[in-house]
């Protein structure tokens, strides 16, 4: 199977590698991640940071600009309605329960499949995962999640069950189709620690207002440094990184 760029393929591709995970019975968490991704903490800080709640951690916001609300279809409707259409990271990191309810659904798949607007000729499904959460308090049954198009059906099928922000840091701040990478040049002790003492998560519409929005990162109701992963890094700073990891990284 060929997995292109914003394409829908990209779903496929993600849904073959939850159903595989699952598999075994023993995993109960699964987490999304690139080969440029990096931890940044050590393993047992990730996994009592990830056992040790009950949230899946999925980006979510609204969204109002072209990037956003701009890609809702009327044809969505009325399984999704555009006032639950969200934007989010296709980074993830979800519990059993909604890796199970991904696979189960076909419904959101389907409207995302057939009706999320292309834009500059690549569809994008980053709004996908959002609206099925948000929907079990109106009777749904389904959880839908999807590499890019996460946010939309998370955030319709269980509102309380996800995070709202993901574990795994990206610079945006270049405003390109791609979030910054990382040269082995670029790799210090400063950047290191800034990224891993981040405690609040920010998300900035795309439409002409820039509107920023700043929340806490709460863990168990208590506020906690956001990130366990970052990317991208260019594998030439490999090198640099395991220099420094042991500096920042805490246990």
């Amino acid at each position: 199977m060929q997995v292109v760029w914003g394409l829908i393929s990209m779903v496929d591709a993600e849904k073959r590698l939850l159903a595989n995970a699952l598999e075994d019975v023993d995993n109960q968490v699964f987490i999304l991640l690139s080969d440029s991704c990096v931890p940044l903490h050590s393993f047992d800080y990730v996994y009592n940071y990830l056992m040790g709640t009950n949230v899946s951690f999925i980006d979510c916001f609204k969204d109002p600009g072209p990037h956003g609300s701009g890609r809702y279809s009327i044809e969505m409707y009325p399984e999704i309605d555009e006032r639950d259409f969200r934007k989010g990271a296709q980074w993830f990191a979800v519990t059993r329960r909604h890796a199970l309810m991904i696979l189960a659904d076909s419904l959101y798949y389907k409207k995302f499949k057939l009706y999320c607007k292309v834009c500059c000729g690549i569809i994008i499904f980053r709004n996908y995962l959002s609206p099925v959460i948000y929907s079990q308090q109106k009777g749904a049954t389904v959880l839908q999640m999807s590499i890019i198009c996460q946010p939309c059906s998370m955030s319709m099928v269980d509102p309380g069950g996800i995070s709202n922000w993901s574990v795994t840091h990206v610079d945006w701040s270049e405003g390109k189709w791609h979030p910054r990478s990382y040269s082995a040049d670029d790799v210090t002790y400063d950047l290191l620690k800034n990224i891993t003492a981040v405690d609040e998560n920010f998300h900035v519409t795309s439409d002409d207002k820039k509107l920023v929005m700043q929340k806490p990162c709460l863990w168990n109701g208590s506020k906690r440094p956001c990130y366990l992963f970052a990317r991208k890094f260019n594998p030439e700073a490999l090198d640099n990184l395991l220099k420094q990891f042991t500096s920042y990284t805490s246990v």
